[in-house]
């Protein structure tokens, strides 16, 4: 449905507009972390089935679990296109449809986008976590070494460590990651060298060419999610160690 700007002060019209949206982004986004817990809890489930030997509840959840994902990544196209449209809007004396305006974001990013949930890395944690049960420390088939390293701790997190203090990003009290560049840091060492590094503080990741401000570094929804997501892979990961060295040592 069409609307029109308001012929009242434009920056006012402006900042309530971007306000609104960023409501309702954050809404969404609160969704989008509620779809990524109960993806964990598929997972722990479909575990116990493929222990049980109930290969077409397995085969069911896996569906679901796409279904999931496909809704997941609707979600996420909406709340950048919402967020873009909130923060692009200017008043003018037409009327404004942000119906067709917020469509156009949406397929603009699904098409640069183009990645299938069966791509995604929680769907490959989800298949990897079943084959465990029956083939654990064995490839799934089609894949290679670093394909395993990649998706099983990197997970959905950029950097492990914080740039500004070389702490690990799992052990952060208060982590904040950038809009921009998604990159992970301490909370106050980071607003401390955005303060200190105007007007054109860099993100400090070695590579990075985006340029930090403080409203864009955010602890966002799924921030904390990923966190515990990694958290979870490293202590596997561990545990996976340790039970290779005992085997190592039996077979010594």
């Amino acid at each position: 449905m069409a609307s029109t700007s308001s012929s009242r002060p434009g920056n006012s019209a402006a900042g309530r507009i971007a306000l609104a949206a960023s409501t309702i982004s954050s809404d969404n986004e609160s969704l989008m972390t509620d779809i990524r817990k109960s993806l964990n809890i598929f997972k722990s489930v479909a575990i116990d089935l493929e222990k049980g030997g109930q290969a077409d509840k397995v085969k069911k959840l896996d569906e679901m679990v796409l279904e999931l994902l496909g809704s997941f990544q609707d979600l996420a196209h909406f709340s950048v296109a919402l967020k873009s449209m909130g923060n692009n809007y200017q008043p003018s004396d037409q009327p404004t449809d942000f119906r067709k305006i917020l469509k156009d974001e949406v397929d603009k990013l699904k098409a640069s986008s183009q990645s299938a949930p069966e791509s995604d890395p929680l769907y490959r944690q989800f298949k990897e976590a079943i084959w465990n049960v029956h083939h654990a420390g064995e490839l799934m088939p089609g894949e290679e070494q670093e394909d395993l390293v990649m998706t099983s701790t990197q997970v959905n997190v950029l950097n492990v460590t914080c740039p500004l203090t070389g702490k690990p990003v799992v052990d952060l009290v208060n982590p904040v990651r950038c809009v921009e560049c998604k990159h992970i840091y301490d909370r106050d060492p980071v607003m401390h060298y955005i303060k200190t590094k105007k007007p054109q503080p860099r993100c400090p990741v070695a590579g990075c060419p985006k340029i930090l401000q403080a409203g864009k570094v955010t602890c966002d929804p799924l921030l904390r999610v990923d966190l515990e997501e990694l958290r979870s892979a490293e202590t596997a990961a561990v545990r996976n160690n340790v039970i290779e060295d005992f085997t190592a040592l039996d077979d010594d």
